[in-house]
């Protein structure tokens, strides 16, 4: 048991002369400062304004009929009638535009983080390769490391020079 126990020791103290090359990337800060990530959002906002603009319209003129509804009590039924029916319509449309706007918003953001999680993982590889380091980790998962293994500026130098 002592030679157990002495020999683990020994392996113990071998492995942790033989420390781990790593390097780290702040991840926030990269998503951040990506060029891409920004480009991307620029251009789904682009793709969705105008039914942002119908949208707004749409609550303006249901607040309109709701306002209208509440100070105007000398309506006949036929207009109350006809002014629920427009609110109905409009009140449906309103969230027709903003379901497409939500799906579009979900497909837009899924593939703009795979494209990202793949264009981050390649220039990780290329960055651990070049480095010749073990590992490139997200800093977040260290507790404490010299800020001369810190590949952030680098990598999103890389991320931002890929098209």
């Amino acid at each position: 048991m002592k030679k157990l126990v002495a020999s683990l020791i020994i392996g113990l103290a071998f492995s942790a002369a033989q420390a781990a090359d790593i390097g780290v990337v702040d991840i926030e800060k990269l998503v951040q400062s990506s060029a891409y990530l920004k480009q991307q959002q620029q251009a789904f906002q682009q793709s969705v304004k105008p039914q942002t603009t119908q949208i707004e319209q749409l609550q303006k003129d249901l607040s309109a009929l709701q306002q209208t509804a509440q100070t105007n009590t000398k309506l006949s039924d036929a207009e109350k009638q006809k002014m629920s029916a427009e609110f109905e319509t409009k009140a449906r449309k309103l969230e027709t535009l903003q379901q497409e706007v939500q799906s579009k918003a979900q497909t837009s953001m899924q593939a703009t983080q795979k494209t990202f999680e793949t264009r981050v993982k390649t220039v990780a590889e290329q960055l651990r390769q070049e480095n010749k380091l073990d590992a490139v980790l997200n800093k977040t998962a260290v507790l404490a490391i010299d800020s001369k293994y810190d590949l952030t500026d680098k990598m999103l130098q890389k991320v931002n020079a890929i098209k």
